[in-house]
């Protein structure tokens, strides 16, 4: 249960901030940017931190799930199941944001993808290290 709260609390907060950075660094505005333009940049991210709570905490319970199922199959070790969790993240995000824009290219497909990745890795390794040792323990 401790695994699904990690992914649910912490996946949309990243992935919300890393599409918001991406769609700024595709429209081009991050160019020059200076202390003002990141100044509003977090302001809109704080702002719009209500939709990716929204829309990103299904997304994140599924990767959840995904971990939750590898934590269950024994010969996997916690560090290729965060890289694999985090790479079904990047493969589903890129599915879901890669083609949004005019732009296409590598640049657009690796942001795109990381909006997946970042929050995947992060969700998994904190569930690997506060879930993960409390269920072996209460089921020892």
């Amino acid at each position: 249960m401790k695994r699904y709260v990690i992914f649910a609390l912490v996946g949309p907060f990243f992935g919300g901030f890393w599409l918001l950075l991406t769609t700024t660094l595709m429209s081009g505005y991050l160019h020059q940017a200076g202390y003002a333009e990141v100044s509003k940049l977090i302001a809109v991210f704080f702002k719009s931190l209500q939709f990716s709570y929204l829309f990103g905490i299904l997304p994140s319970l599924m990767l959840g799930a995904v971990d939750d199922i590898l934590w269950h199959v024994k010969r996997i070790r916690p560090a290729l199941r965060v890289l694999l969790v985090g790479l079904i993240g990047f493969v589903a995000a890129e599915l879901m944001y890669g083609s949004r824009g005019p732009d296409s290219g590598l640049l657009q497909f690796i942001m795109y993808g990381l909006v997946g990745f970042i929050p995947a890795t992060i969700s998994s390794a904190l569930a690997h290290k506060f879930a993960d040792d409390q269920e072996a323990v209460a089921s020892a």
